[in-house]
């Protein structure tokens, strides 16, 4: 009885948790109803949601467009964003930043810095001792960070799609080039957290656009492998990217599609900016050949006219690519003189002729990383909006020898609708088709360490080793794990980039430091020293390279085993209780056994020995003496353990005990007493053997970061803050804005309806010139004083000018309303009455209603009437400029009255159930039904001869001395006086007790 107790708790208490699990899930759903993706690209952004009812739409700007400018502009009180900010650029080139990507992630001695302040002399670059970089110095105690210039502009991607999708948006999915290392992904990460995003996933934008190709393409994609290069020529770069397309067959949702990226190639500076810059380049020397032997001032020292000349290099570029030339023309260039000059294509395209040479030099390294031919390449398609110019197209298309290229993608939104749909695949509040990813890392990375070997007796040598963590074109997400076996101190190890030799000399200066993180461990000989007793099983190093491509050390083990005997212990509540809320989950089954939903790709298993598991898989342990991974036979575990719970098999190190090798053997558990008798509990005890008990102590670990150090803590906390303040100051003015618009609004329109001709029957002439007079002076106090005035008085000022106006509008509204609502009043009444003539006109026997209830509803209406005449005949007598006695809120309150009355006999009347007609007294009997049993018809009682059928039957007392129950009379009323006496002996649906003489 005690442990059914037990075992009824514990079931409530699975319940329960289960209760909890659920409800924190839909609180978690409450706030991600809707999700966002951002795709930032050089020169613009595009912005796309999804929430419930709207799937996968781009954003709308305030100016209604799809794509919006990554361009801020900072002054000291004021930001501007997008076309706002692309305006200011002309007025003040200096506050307004843009085309600062190329600044994230770099050290202030990287060539894109040279580059960036050649391209744009007027921002000034100060250098940012702390972390090696620059920040932007636009005033002397204003200074941005590019990551924090970058938070702005993602904040500001946010507060569209909230405007857009009417609801808070947190969860968003953020493009990145692929070519993006470590320190550019961490750098935008950064950027997120100071706009307070929460990023679900950085994902490459060639990722996102082949993505957007193939969800849109479901149903072509078979078994068969499709291969398909995408040529992703954008504003400021340039990628090429190799993706195959082929269906797969996964755990949960059984053949499913997927895209594998099998090569990429790039290019950093080959883009749209650059043959702008060249055509900026151009305009400006054929302005200075105008102006020659003026002594004017070369144009290029110029800020604002050269940003008058990039705006119009970017026009006439759009223009050239659909015309063979155009006439480029400026007004007030500099100095108020005109600029004009008529450009060629052919013109364009000599200034551009070396940087249509680099155009096949993604596709060549895209097919080298894939180790594939063009022959294998099935399509070529066209991304991004540089390819649009026709020599771009042209050299490309000579270079991959196809027929024609593909263009039936959208060229700037395939990015931003990929990464939404991605978006919504990993957020909880949705549930898209599974469409499988397998990424591929652009840049290897290695572990490299140092030990000391004994080559020969007495001689002792440093040995410098390197393990390949995560090769080149390897997918990712995954995990893997390095084992130290021979190390009983504390060490240190480095995580580096590996061979980068398919990268260019200029692009190795880009690249940046090829040094990631030393990592240095303590506590190594304090774990043998805690343990003496056990075997050491080496120093295990987890590593993880997430969704979105950034590494990550998860942890630092030293792992001992020894062998002990097993003894029984009951089980204690708490595990009972865990093993309870299992089943309730699916039987307990193991993480391993689940997959990734959003993402299929398998992670890597983190050591043979981790797990103990008997099912086939890869793994990769690293140890030192080992030359090169080995295949191992555990499964991999799901990519949500990290920072949560270990891996499958992993425990803490109390209760670290390897208890599946020695419960396996079929030799011991199938051995038992003499003749195959079971043994007794104390010789089955006894015959359990010895298992093996592993112990697993955490070791500290120190990162030095040697790429680019990451914002502190305290550092990142007041840039959000910063950034918090610039948010609050921008809400502030917007309502000052919007307080003002309205105050100016309602004077002009108050202005213009005072002597409109139904404002001037009901005001008299004093009162409209005493607020002819106010709304004067309140528009000469704005114009003089508006500048300088707050909300709060901007507010006061238009409540009192409503005061004053609100008799005049109040009666001029009830005017209106007063035809509209008199007539429905006088509509209802009529059809009221004829309702209730109709109810009277019932005969007696139909009759549904009551005479209390039509007398209600009759002086409901005599009522109405009577007040309508009276209000009526009263307004009539009072003057235009009197308040109104008439109220169309009174008018609405009699009809609620009387419609409420008549609802309510409406609705009487529609479930009322007619009353049965009394039958025809002329002796006739019914006969009994077809299905009626025989004990049915037997019980009818028959009259003695000479008496009439009609007449009542006797009584028959012995019913109640059945002790059956009394026979309910109601059916008595519905048969009414003519109906049959067996009728009214027993009810419907109750059964009459057998007698004696029945059986």
């Amino acid at each position: 009885m005690a442990a059914t107790v037990r075992r009824q708790r514990l079931r409530k208490l699975g319940c329960w948790a289960l209760m909890a699990i659920i409800l924190a899930d839909l609180l978690a759903l409450s706030d991600t109803l809707a999700v966002m993706s951002v795709d930032l690209g050089s020169e613009s952004m595009k912005v796309a949601i999804v929430k419930p009812g709207v799937p996968m739409e781009i954003v709308l700007n305030k100016e209604s467009r799809r794509k919006t400018p990554v361009t801020v502009t900072l002054k000291e009180n004021e930001r501007f964003f997008g076309d706002s900010a692309a305006g200011m650029a002309i007025k003040n080139p200096k506050a307004t930043l843009r085309y600062f990507q190329n600044l994230l992630g770099k050290q202030a001695d990287n060539p894109h810095v040279a580059l960036y302040r050649a391209r744009f002399p007027e921002h000034e670059l100060n250098f940012d001792p702390q972390r090696q970089t620059v920040h932007f110095q636009i005033g002397p105690q204003l200074q941005f960070s590019p990551e924090e210039v970058l938070g702005m502009i993602l904040n500001y991607s946010r507060s569209l799609a909230e405007d857009f999708a009417e609801q808070p948006i947190k969860d968003a999915v953020i493009t990145v080039p692929a070519f993006f290392n470590q320190a550019e992904r961490r750098a935008v990460l950064q950027a997120a957290r100071m706009a307070g995003l929460k990023v679900l996933q950085l994902i490459n934008d060639n990722t996102a656009t082949a993505l957007s190709y193939g969800v849109f393409r479901r149903k072509d994609i078979n078994t068969t492998a499709q291969n398909v290069m995408f040529y992703d020529m954008g504003s400021g770069s340039t990628v090429c990217t190799i993706v195959t397309y082929q269906t797969v067959k996964t755990k949960e949702a059984g053949m499913q599609p997927q895209l594998q990226i099998r090569g990429v190639g790039f290019d950093r500076t080959l883009g749209g900016l650059e043959m702008e810059l060249r055509l900026r380049e151009h305009l400006a020397g054929l302005f200075n050949e105008q102006r020659k032997g003026q002594r004017a001032k070369d144009v290029r020292e110029n800020p604002r006219a050269m940003a008058k000349l990039l705006r119009e290099a970017n026009r006439l570029k759009t223009v050239l690519s659909a015309n063979a030339d155009h006439m480029a023309q400026i007004e007030g260039l500099m100095d108020d003189i005109d600029f004009k000059a008529k450009v060629t294509r052919a013109e364009f395209e000599e200034l551009c002729a070396d940087l249509f040479e680099r155009v096949p030099g993604p596709v060549q390294q895209a097919l080298q990383s894939a180790e594939m031919s063009l022959d294998e390449i099935e399509q070529v398609i066209l991304v991004g909006g540089a390819t649009r110019v026709p020599k771009v197209q042209e050299v490309l298309l000579k270079a991959v020898g196809k027929e024609e290229l593909g263009k039936n993608i959208n060229a700037d939104e395939a990015a931003a609708m990929g990464a939404v749909y991605q978006a919504a695949a990993l957020s909880k509040a949705f549930k898209v088709k599974p469409f499988v990813i397998r990424d591929a890392v652009v840049y290897p990375i290695l572990v490299e360490f140092t030990r000391e070997v004994e080559e020969e007796p007495g001689i002792r040598s440093l040995k410098h080793n390197k393990r390949v963590l995560f090769s080149r074109m390897g997918p990712y997400p995954q995990r893997k794990v390095i084992t130290f076996n021979r190390y009983s101190h504390d060490f240190n190890f480095h995580i580096n980039y590996g061979d980068l030799g398919f990268l260019g000399p200029e692009d190795l200066r880009v690249f940046g430091s090829q040094n990631l993180t030393t990592v240095k461990l303590k506590g190594v000989g304090d774990s043998f020293k805690k343990y003496p007793d056990y075997e050491s099983k080496g120093i295990k190093a987890h590593f993880n390279l997430d969704e979105s491509g950034v590494l990550s050390l998860d942890r630092v083990e030293s792992v001992f085993e020894t062998l002990v005997e097993d003894s029984p212990e009951e089980e204690s509540t708490l595990t009972k209780l865990g093993n309870t809320i299992s089943s309730l989950f699916g039987g307990g089954a193991t993480a391993d056994t689940k997959e990734n939903g959003t993402d299929a790709v398998q992670e890597e298993e983190e050591g043979p020995t981790e797990g103990g598991r008997d099912e086939p898989g890869e793994q990769v342990e690293l140890k030192e003496e080992a030359e090169a991974p080995v295949e191992g036979t555990a499964q991999p575990p799901p990519m949500e353990a990290k920072g949560d719970a270990a891996p499958e098999g992993e425990k803490p190190p109390e209760k670290e005990n390897g208890d599946k090798s020695e419960a396996q053997k079929p030799s011991e558990k199938g051995e038992s007493g003499p003749k195959g008798a079971p043994p007794s509990p104390e010789e089955e005890k006894k015959q359990k053997p010895a298992r093996k008990q592993r112990m697993v102590e955490e070791i500290g670990v120190e990162l030095v970061v040697l790429d680019l150090p990451d914002l502190p803590e305290d550092e990142l906390a007041r840039s959000v803050q910063k950034l918090e303040d610039w948010t609050l100051r921008d809400l502030e003015k917007q309502e000052r804005e919007k307080a003002a618009n309205s105050l100016e609004a309602f004077i002009f329109e108050t202005q213009d309806k005072l002597y409109q001709p139904e404002y001037e029957e009901v005001s008299t002439e004093k009162e409209r010139e005493e607020i002819a007079g106010k709304l004067s002076a309140a528009s000469t106090w704005l114009e003089d004083e508006g500048f300088a005035a707050t909300t709060v008085m901007l507010k006061e000022k238009l409540a009192e000018l409503r005061k004053l106006c609100l008799g005049l509008f109040f009666r001029v509204e009830e005017r209106k309303k007063w035809p509209e609502r008199l007539s429905a009043l006088d509509s209802l009444l009529n059809h009221s009455s004829i309702f209730l003539k109709g109810a009277r006109l019932l005969p007696e026997m139909d009759q549904i209603f009551t005479e209390v209830e039509m007398t209600t509803l009759e002086k409901v209406i005599n009522e109405t009437w009577a007040w309508k005449n009276a209000t009526v005949a009263e307004q009539a007598k009072l003057p235009a400029t009197e308040k109104p006695v008439l109220l169309s809120k009174d008018i609405e309150a009699k009809m609620m009255a009387l419609d409420r009355e008549v609802q309510y006999l409406l609705n009487k009347a529609k479930f009322a159930k007619p009353r049965p007609r009394p039958k025809d007294k002329n002796g006739t009997r019914t006969e009994p039904p077809l299905n009626a049993s025989a004990s049915d018809q037997e019980e009818k009682v028959i009259p003695p001869a000479g008496q009439a059928e009609d007449a009542k039957p006797i009584s028959e007392p012995e019913k109640a001395e059945t002790g059956s129950e009394p026979v309910d009379t109601e059916p008595l009323e519905l048969g009414g006086p003519g109906a049959e006496p067996e009728q009214a002996q027993q009810p419907a649906g109750q059964k009459r007790p057998l007698k004696n003489d029945e059986l």
